[in-house]
This record gives structure tokens, sequence and C-alpha cells, in this order.
């Protein structure tokens, strides 16, 4: 497993280094291009926005392009709902195509074409082997393949066969294309590479016009030179596909000469990045769908508050290296916080109310307090909320006997209420299950906050607090991190290591200035942490709001 590792340094990136160099020589004279290339056949996440951040990031930064491209060549999978999200994901992310929004299927005749070329040069043939005898005769790592029986067919057969494998006679698994190369080689992606094989089965943009389709590896190489690409970017799992990626490039009669680089893909704490596992994940119903604000997808971590702004810092802070490494899911939470606290206008939440009621504030009266939106932004206003006889605080803020160093509310001691007056604890009550429901206090009437003579009270305590009678009672969802330990899966069955406290619904008071919360806002509940209003079931009058992140890790505390 690799080792964890400090997030690089900003900008740092061995790519940018040789895009810089490839333009210092002239290499790329047309300038730089680039491309995402997402299969859809299910919901990006946030592994794949290190991908998109990389690509796009190059092509704007150096005054290129990228292209958005789908890998759409496994119709059994795909389907249009997942185009439809993608792009949207990638635009949510800050970045944008153009007019350079390409599919595979695109190019279906002329990678058909270039595969009856194959054929007639001899450098492919049709096999007739199943998928099993196909692994079988391929050997091993240690061990060379053996030539296929159906290695030696003449050019003409091969192009009938080819044909007729279009034209669908044949069901699926009869026969593959093959490149005709070294059963030999020591890298097994060489070893006579399936590159067209059946499917009958409707494709989502081409419909029932195909019946045989490209793998990855030969589709990819073609339509990244048919684009002019000129770095094309790709996870390290991909590094031994190389010399097969350089095979096509050269072989084909091309319009351009792409280099594929490699990067380390992004292994993050706490979290699980495959595909397979998402999708079980949500078929097994142990997140409410892909965009649960628990799940690393980014439709998820959208609807969890994160802003794109914070993504796109995230990425640029981990860099850009062939080092497989891990990255603490700390570093992502910490670049969301950062993003989020210049610009988060604040507001007061009390999520475990307990009642307050000054005995000396008259019956149904209210005054109102005021406090800035932001502390260091004056330009984003005030806000005003009441305050009344009766109000909501924080559990904790009481105690009946306090530790050492305890500074809020408990028998005798004062503190002040935030934006409003010193209070003194003058008695508390318990209810029928022996915990505390009421606390009493009396307010001092020269102390309220910015009024001659109120900085003559010192108190070390300052507290929160929501009116109870006008505050607006809300839902919040108070989300943690998916999984229990860093390395889901590492000893048993990643499903085994689910945080069973992940999340977290309860009703919680609010100043009421929040009811007019719209979808997507972001806020700093004072004390607690930034919030969202979920951008699904959230409605201005009826806000519903889910935790983004605590103002602080508290897991690297509690040892995770």
């Amino acid at each position: 497993m690799p080792k964890p590792t400090a997030p690089a340094p900003h900008g740092s990136n061995f790519i940018r280094n040789v895009v810089e160099e490839d333009l210092r020589s002239g290499r790329h004279p047309g300038g730089v291009v680039t491309r995402f290339p997402p299969e859809p056949n299910g919901y990006l996440h946030i592994g794949h926005a290190k991908s998109i951040c990389l690509n796009f990031g190059l092509a704007r930064d150096f005054g290129g392009r990228c292209h958005m491209r789908f890998d759409d060549t496994n119709p059994e999978k795909e389907e249009t709902e997942y185009v439809e999200s993608i792009l949207r994901s990638v635009r949510w992310l800050g970045f944008d195509w153009g007019e350079h929004l390409h599919y595979a299927s695109d190019y279906f005749d002329r990678l058909y074409a270039f595969a009856e070329l194959l054929i007639e040069r001899g450098q492919a043939y049709v096999d007739s082997l199943s998928a099993e005898q196909i692994r079988e005769y391929r050997g091993t790592l240690t061990e060379p393949g053996r030539d296929s029986p159906w290695r030696a067919r003449e050019p003409a057969e091969n192009i009938d066969l080819f044909r007729r494998m279009r034209a669908g006679e044949f069901p699926d698994g009869a026969h593959v294309l093959r490149l005709r190369l070294d059963m030999a080689s020591p890298n097994i992606n060489l070893r006579d590479p399936v590159i067209y094989r059946i499917r009958h089965h409707p494709h989502h943009r081409t419909g029932d016009r195909w019946c045989v389709y490209p793998l990855y590896d030969y589709t990819h190489a073609v339509s990244d030179a048919l684009e002019s690409i000129t770095h094309s970017v790709c996870t390290l799992e991909f590094e031994a596909h190389r010399p097969l990626y350089d095979w096509f490039v050269e072989n084909l009669p091309l319009p351009s000469r792409p280099h594929q680089y490699e990067f380390a893909r992004l292994n993050l704490t706490y979290a699980v990045l495959s595909k397979r596992r998402l999708i079980e994940l949500v078929e097994g119903g142990h997140v409410d769908g892909w965009d649960d604000p628990r799940m690393p997808t980014l439709v998820g971590v959208r609807r969890r508050g994160y802003t794109p702004e914070g993504m796109q810092l995230f990425c640029d802070r981990i860099g850009v290296s062939k080092a497989d490494s891990w990255i603490d899911m700390s570093v992502l939470e910490q670049a969301i916080r950062d993003d989020l606290e210049p610009r988060a206008p604040r507001a007061c939440v009390v999520l475990d109310p307990l009642r307050l009621v000054i005995e000396n504030f008259p019956e149904g009266g209210a005054e109102a307090c005021s406090a800035p939106c932001h502390p260091h932004r004056p330009e984003l206003g005030r806000r005003e909320f009441p305050l009344t006889r009766e109000l909501w605080i924080e559990r904790e803020d009481f105690a009946e006997v306090p530790p050492k160093g305890y500074f809020r509310l408990s028998p005798g001691a004062m503190v002040r209420l935030r934006y409003g007056y010193v209070v003194r604890c003058t008695g508390y009550e318990r209810g029928e299950d022996g915990q505390v429901h009421t606390v009493r206090c009396e307010y001092l009437p020269d102390s309220r906050s910015g009024t001659p003579g109120a900085d003559a009270y010192k108190v070390k305590g300052n507290i929160h607090w929501v009116s109870a009678s006008r505050g607006l009672r809300a839902q919040v969802r108070l989300y943690d991190r998916l999984f229990a330990v860093p390395h889901p899966g590492a000893t048993r069955d990643y499903r085994d290591d689910l945080n069973p406290d992940s999340r977290r619904v309860i009703d919680a008071w609010c100043e009421p200035g929040l009811a007019a919360a719209l979808p997507e806002q972001r806020f700093q509940f004072e004390r607690h942490g930034y919030f969202v209003a979920d951008l699904r079931d959230s409605r201005p009058g009826a806000p519903v709001f889910n935790l983004t992140v605590s103002l602080k890790d508290s897991w690297s505390k509690a040892g995770g």
C-alpha cells in the first residue's frame, strides 16, 4: 500500500514542465491540445476531478484547448443519463470545452476503415477462440503466449469474416479482431491485443447501426490522433499500454502523432474511488443514490456543499506526480474550509437546543440584535434577529458542575449572549427524565453589545443563541466520513468498514433570516462549521441544511 505523503507544493506539476519545454522547443506550433475522455457508464468522482483540473487547467494556462470526449465503445453499460451528468459536473467544476465536444462513436466509420487496412496489411486477423481461450493462450508475466490456431488466416478470409461480423451474422463472442504483433513480448499488452468485439446491443447514439465495437486502446490512440491531441494524459495503470498506443500512432495514416503521459491517480483516505464499489454502495442501499452527500462522486460532494473553487484548490495543492501515494481526507476538507471562510455569510444556529429563560426580560417583548454577515467583509452588510425572553442555547453551553477551564453557563456564572447582553445563571430545572430542560438567568440591562459601558463587563464566555418564539426550526443533516477507517477494505470487505455514524438528522433552531436561504447557498453556522441548503430538498421558507465541513479537523485529534 502506498505510504501517505504530504501535499505537493502549490502548482507543482511535472506534466506542466513537459508542456513548457515542448512550447519552448516549438514541438507543437499549433498550441496545446488536451482531452478528458470519460466512459459514460457512471458518475464522475473526486478522482476524476484531478484529471479534469489537470487537462482543462493545462489548456487554460497555456492558451490551448481541451476536448471533452466520451469513450462510448461499450453500449451495454452506457446511458445518456451518464453523459448528461458528466457534462454538468465538468461545467460545475468551472470548465468548458466550447465547440469541442466529441464522442468515440463519431469515429466508428474511420476506426472500422483503419481496421480493414490493418487486415489487408496482414497486421490484424479474425480470431475464433473464446474469451477464456484467448486469456489462456496469452501466457503469463513469466511465460510467453501461444499463437492462436486462427492466427495464420489469410487477409482475404479475415476481411470476409470481419465484414460478416459487422453485418451481424455472428453472435456475441463468436469472433474478435486481433492485432498480429508478438505473442512472446514481455509486455502482455502487445501479445496480439483484441481491437474489436461483437456486441449486439443498441448504442445510445448510433442505435442498431453497429454490432462490432472497438476496444479502448485502439479507440483512444486513434481518437487522440484524429483530434490532434498534443498531450494525452492518463493515469499510471496505462503506462504499460503506451507501447501499444505508440504502435497505432506509428502504423496508421493518422493526421498527427500525439504522445501519452502518465500520472498517479488519486488515492484518498476514508473513501473508495472504484466505480465498481461505488455502484455496489448505491445498488446495495448503503447510500441514498449517486448524489448522497457522503458519496465521493462529484454530484455527491456538490450536494454536500463543496465548491468548485475548493475542489480546484485541492487538486492544485496535491499536485501531479508519478509516485503512487495517499492523500488524507483532511487535505480536501481543509481546501473546502479555506475556500468558504472568506465568503460564507455567518448565521447563528443551535443544533442541540436547551431552553434558556431570561426572567427579568418582559413577557412578549423583543429587541432587535444586529451582527455582521461576515466579520471581515463589511460590504456584505448586516443581519438582524430578535432577542426574546425565551431562547435556545446549545446544551453543551451549560454545566451543572463546570469542569476546570469551563467559561460558559453554570450556576452563578455570567456569559455574554453573542451580539446581546451579559446574563447571569440563577438556576435550572430538570425534567422527568432527570435531564436539565430549562436554564434560568437574568440579564444586565447596561451590558448590551455595542452600547456605551458594555465593555465594563469582562466575561470570558460568549455563547450563541436563537429566539425560541421567533426562531426558524429547520432540518439539519450532520454528515461525517462515509468510512470509519483510512483504508476501507484493507483487511476485510470494504463495506464492513462503513461508518455507522456517517449521517445524523436533527431539528435545529436557526436565526429567522435563514428562512430565505436558496438551494446551494452556503453559510458558516457560528461555532459549528460550514453548511449548505440542500440542492434537492431545500426550499425558501423551508430550508434543509447539510453539514459541509466542520470548522476544524476533529478526526486528527480522535485518531480517525
